[in-house]
């Protein structure tokens, strides 16, 4: 079989998707599109998102070549896969035909967004079209298509923490200390994940916006699979609570921990037994000793109020190692820091950070770790992910553009069409989506990625390039953006005023 996981590759969709084929109209063509209905966590304030993970959906499962195993193998499953154990229709005439007269590549094509881009609500992101006999097989591949959702939505989260810790650093850190920014989100994911692969893929889309990770798995895929072995991720020796009690006291922890790796940076965490005394009784010492060899100790609280919690740690630091002024007025603590990692999210980030800076000290004394916030708590609702079907042209040449518009979810209405997408110079670049037959003359930004196969000459982008888009178009567009032109939401209700019309009258229904 040429699928992943033993898997036979028709089985790489939704069951019902296979029972399409045989129902859908015949076709000359037929076109879906793919896109975000909403911001991420319905944020009323900033509507930009990034799009990211589909080289990973191409190289990994929709460039597979089929074989005719694959087909004998998926007929054996579909074979009791009805109710009652009994056949489940699936097109395997149309398999074949493929698997002989394609060399066994699906028979679809795919325009997309490229990787890093920033988009907004209704932006199409993808545009997926099929021909002839295959019409009927353009959204067999949605759902896999669709699992770009996650390495988005973890791209989006990441770059959403930036921008908040940005704004502190704005406010609080010198020019020559902005550097350290993007160490400031640790990527503590690779435990919270369900597999490897999860790891990998939203451990990558971390590292967009960041460079500290714990994720090897994504840090080396990153490295040496998207950006010719140039290193994005790093990290530093840090200690658990099974080596800290794993002494008789946390001070023999602590100084074991120092001799090895206190002349460079090491984190300890110091909430094993009662992290306010460990405060009091062990950072002097580690004070004396981290000065005297020049590293930079990294205190990590791990339970308890995360605020409290972090201005327990930086006024115990700011004692014990002293601190100076920088020329924003903020204290910047000698040779330590914190980092919180336990249980942050956006919210409380933000909340962490403004105690911070109340408390007269700079962002760069507090970093934050992220772990199953970052790669677990996700879901497709958070930016409403969906591919819809958009146009066809039956066997009689008529073409129909079509949208979706149910009465009872108007959050659910699509697009009709078939569509281009432009960057719009009064929008500062921002993308906008027009219909195909009425766009500007500029260069489409959705570009073609697989084309009844693998194209011809497409290279996919550096990983470092990718990063440098999305730096770019977040800074330079708009929080808020129009991501549809005028043109197309018009067109958009004439269509639902047509078909509203059809509903109305019953002959929707006929």
């Amino acid at each position: 079989m040429s699928g992943p996981f033993g898997l036979p590759l028709a089985l790489l969709t939704d069951s019902y998707k296979a029972s399409h084929a045989a129902v859908f109209p015949s076709a000359l063509s037929a076109t879906a599109y793919a896109e975000f209905r909403q911001p991420f966590n319905n944020d009323p304030s900033d509507y930009r998102m990034v799009f990211y993970g589909l080289q990973y959906i191409i190289t990994t499962y929709v460039s597979r070549v089929w074989t005719d195993t694959d087909v004998d193998t998926a007929k054996a499953f579909f074979s009791t896969h009805n109710a009652g154990h009994s056949a489940f229709p699936f097109p395997e005439t149309l398999f074949r035909k493929f698997v002989r007269e394609n060399n066994g590549h699906f028979p679809i094509r795919i325009y997309a967004m490229r990787e890093g881009s920033v988009v907004y609500p209704h932006t199409p992101v993808m545009q997926i079209s099929a021909r002839d006999e295959y019409a009927g097989l353009v959204t067999y591949l949605e759902s896999v298509l669709l699992m770009t959702w996650y390495p988005s939505a973890v791209a989006t989260l990441s770059r959403k923490a930036h921008t908040r810790i940005k704004e502190r650093y704005s406010q609080s850190v010198d020019d020559s200390a902005m550097w350290t920014l993007e160490s400031r989100m640790h990527d503590f994911g690779f435990r919270a994940c369900t597999c490897v692969e999860q790891s990998m893929l939203g451990g990558a889309a971390h590292l967009l916006t960041f460079a500290g990770s714990d994720t090897m798995s994504a840090a080396y895929y990153v490295q040496h699979v998207l950006n010719g072995g140039r290193p994005v991720a790093t990290s530093v020796p840090a200690t658990e609570h099974s080596v800290m009690t794993a002494y008789q006291s946390e001070r023999q922890a602590v100084m074991r921990v120092l001799d090895e790796y206190g002349k460079g940076v090491v984190a300890c965490v110091l909430d094993s037994y009662d992290y306010a005394r460990a405060l009091r009784d062990v950072l002097p010492i580690v004070a004396e000793r981290q000065v005297r060899d020049g590293g930079v100790f990294v205190i990590r609280p791990d339970s308890g109020d995360q605020v409290e919690a972090v201005l327990m740690g930086l006024q115990a630091a700011d004692k014990v190692f002293g601190s100076t002024l920088n020329s924003k007025g903020y204290k910047v603590i000698r040779n330590a820091s914190v980092i919180q990692g336990d249980g942050v999210t956006l919210d409380s980030l933000e909340r962490i950070l403004d105690a911070v800076l109340n408390a007269g000290f700079s962002a760069e004394c507090v970093g934050f770790g992220m772990g199953g916030g970052l790669l677990q708590k996700l879901d497709r609702d958070m930016m409403g992910m969906a591919v819809k079907l958009s146009s066809i042209t039956y066997e009689d040449g008529q073409t129909r553009d079509i949208m979706k518009f149910p009465k009872q979810g108007s959050s659910k209405v699509s697009l009709p069409g078939k569509f281009s997408v432009h960057a719009d110079a009064t929008q500062n670049g921002a993308p906008v989506a027009y219909r195909a037959s009425h766009a500007p003359s500029d260069p489409d930004l959705l570009q073609l990625v697989y084309d009844c196969g693998p194209v011809p000459g497409h290279t996919w982008d550096s990983f470092d390039a990718v990063r440098a888009r999305l730096d770019d178009q977040w800074t330079r567009f708009p929080k808020i953006a129009r991501a549809v032109s005028d043109d197309l939401l018009d067109y958009q209700k004439l269509i639902h005023d047509r078909q509203e019309q059809r509903v109305n009258d019953g002959s929707a229904f006929a």
